[in-house]
């Protein structure tokens, strides 16, 4: 299979695992935009990962206001329209939280996270082809979580056994990941993804990567609000200097 061939059949096949798994309290609602949302996810991989990558950034599961409502990871409404070209018609969680409502590419809110990220990429690379032809984005796990009250549950809040589950799942598929885009570069938004792009370069034995993280783009980090773009900009330089690709 091609390139994008292998990243799409992993990408439904982790889908289709992550359906059939439940999930207990603190969780009520869980949302998996690979299934309501493929249609654009789908045209994500079909644009972006066509060749083999230098860099691979991994984050960490979606956000309510990105991902969630796009199925582009990390996907500001107008960072996926507007500068990689990508609109798609989009479904509806089988379960819904009326405060956390899908909306498609019509959702009026903004994803902080997405907008500064692809905002710094936009600003090092220039247009969204240049920078995919060296790198591409992912997250860890598709899925994002609930609780009754509609507040958002990352992957590190959830129960043992729950996050048990899902890292079985979604290593097998970041290792499927790096086998088909060949990065030698791993680098995570934030601790929790590089912890688990390290476990990924350790199951494929015989590789060598150059590992490294960046700050996290979220709203709630006092750094990020303080020190974004220039700490990320800076963090991916030395990153990539490291690796031989500055």
């Amino acid at each position: 299979m091609s390139c994008v061939d292998d990243v799409l059949t992993a990408a439904r096949e982790l889908s289709a695992r992550m359906n059939s798994l439940s999930f207990a309290p603190p969780v009520a609602y869980t949302y998996n935009p690979l299934d309501y949302a493929w249609a654009g996810h789908e045209a994500y991989i079909r644009r972006f990962a066509t060749t083999p990558k230098q860099v691979l950034y991994l984050g960490m599961n979606p956000g309510p206001f990105g991902m969630a409502q796009t199925g582009v990871p990390f996907g500001e409404i107008p960072a996926v329209t507007l500068w990689m070209g990508i609109s798609a018609a989009v479904g509806r969680p089988e379960r819904m939280h009326p405060k956390r409502p899908v909306q498609g590419f019509a959702c009026p809110r903004s994803e902080v996270s997405g907008r500064r990220l692809w905002g710094l990429f936009e600003e090092m690379y220039g247009s969204a082809d240049a920078f995919f032809a060296q790198a591409y984005v992912a997250n860890y796990c598709p899925l994002i979580w609930m609780s009754e009250s509609g507040a958002n549950i990352p992957p590190t809040q959830l129960p043992k056994a729950q996050a048990e589950q899902i890292d079985t799942a979604c290593q097998e598929h970041l290792v499927r990941l790096i086998t088909a885009l060949q990065p030698r570069c791993l680098i995570g938004v934030g601790a929790y993804a590089l912890k688990q792009l390290e476990h990924a370069a350790a199951a494929l034995p015989g590789r060598e990567f150059t590992l490294g993280t960046i700050l996290h783009p979220s709203p709630a980090s006092p750094v990020a609000n303080k020190c974004w773009p220039e700490k990320p900009r800076e963090q991916i330089r030395a990153i990539l200097a490291q690796a031989g690709l500055a």
